[in-house]
Parts: C-alpha cells; sequence; structure tokens
C-alpha cells in the first residue's frame, strides 16, 4: 500500500511577495485556506507556506530536487479559466500548450517555482 501524501511546505523568499499569487491560485483550484498560509484540500492534504532564511539558494527549474507540481483540471475551459483569472489578479501567465488535446498551462510563483494545470482527454496517461 502507498502512503497517501498529507502535505507539502513550501519555503519562499518573501511571504509578502509571494501569499498573494497562492491565495489567488489555491483559490482558483478549490483548496480553502484553514488559517494563515496553510491551505486544504479538504480530504486530508495541505499546503504550508514558511519565510525561506537568509543567504538561501532559489528555485532552479532544472536544478536537483522538485521541478513541478501538476493539477489535473477537469475540462479544458477550466484551465482557460485559470489562466484567465491569474492574469486578472496581475500575475505573468504564459499561454497554454496544447499536445494533441492535452491543454498545458505551466505557471510560476514569484520564485520560480513551477505549477502546472492541465486537462487530459479521457485514455491519456498523465505521466509516460
Amino acid at each position: 500500500m502507498a502512503l497517501k501524501i498529507d502535505h507539502m511546505t513550501i519555503l519562499v523568499t518573501s511571504l509578502k511577495v509571494s501569499m498573494p499569487y497562492y491565495e489567488a491560485l489555491l483559490d482558483l483550484l478549490g483548496f480553502s485556506q484553514v488559517k494563515e498560509r496553510i491551505w486544504t484540500d479538504n480530504n486530508g492534504f495541505f499546503f504550508q507556506f514558511n519565510q525561506a532564511k537568509d543567504g538561501t539558494s532559489v528555485y532552479e527549474r532544472y536544478g536537483a530536487g522538485m521541478n513541478h507540481l501538476g493539477f489535473a483540471a477537469p475540462t479544458p475551459e477550466f484551465v482557460e479559466a485559470v489562466q484567465s483569472k491569474m492574469k486578472a489578479a496581475g500575475f505573468e501567465v504564459p499561454e497554454i500548450q496544447d499536445f494533441d488535446g492535452v491543454k498545458a498551462l505551466f505557471m510560476k510563483d514569484p520564485d520560480g517555482i513551477r505549477f502546472e494545470v492541465t486537462y487530459y482527454p479521457p485514455g491519456v496517461a498523465v505521466v509516460d
């Protein structure tokens, strides 16, 4: 039996700069805030955000460590809505990528940590 992932702690260089981004994104993805800097999917998974220590290195896209977090969207329109609403909230958001019907939106938080929101047509593998 595989253990369920129950939380992820993300350290950011500036809570003041990063939290508006995460508040907008996590709300759009259906997470709810349970207390300051802690969000849940209401199914046992939590995101916790803390301040990184001064002098530590920042996230690097192709460096060792986590590359990105992926979220499965229920429809292609959901991906478009996330893109539109994040842009409207004032964040840089790239174009949606189309991979033979798979609609993928790769966004970056203020520290460069990447988040993917993707619609997979029925029968398409999430990873391969």
